[in-house]
């Protein structure tokens, strides 16, 4: 299964990015393969409708889940319907290794 996990840089020691929509890199994690791949977001600047053109960037990517701090509320309905799941963390020192590793477990 792939999972995007929003994050504020471009390595594992990263910390969760609180925005979905403006988060600065989209991490892909495949829990099969253990594949890890840095996105870096073209959405972050855009005026507006930024998470829903966050959506198409990471469903593009055939994930069934997004991991993030939060979300907007043009997105629910968008993930919804693309049967992604969306899953939000509160703790904002987690990092993308940390992620991963609730993920494995």
């Amino acid at each position: 299964m792939k999972v995007a996990i929003t994050s504020t840089g471009n390595t594992l020691e990263s910390q969760i990015d609180r925005r979905f929509g403006r988060c600065k890199y989209f991490v892909i994690y495949d829990t099969e393969s253990k594949s890890v791949e840095f996105i870096p977001n073209p959405n972050i600047d855009v005026e507006s409708g930024a998470g829903p053109a966050s959506v198409q960037v990471v469903a593009s990517k055939n994930v069934e889940k997004i991991i993030s701090g939060e979300f907007g509320v043009k997105i629910k309905s968008i993930l919804d319907s693309l049967k992604i799941q969306m899953i939000t963390v509160k703790e904002q020192e987690k990092t993308v290794q940390d992620i991963i590793n609730m993920l494995n477990n």
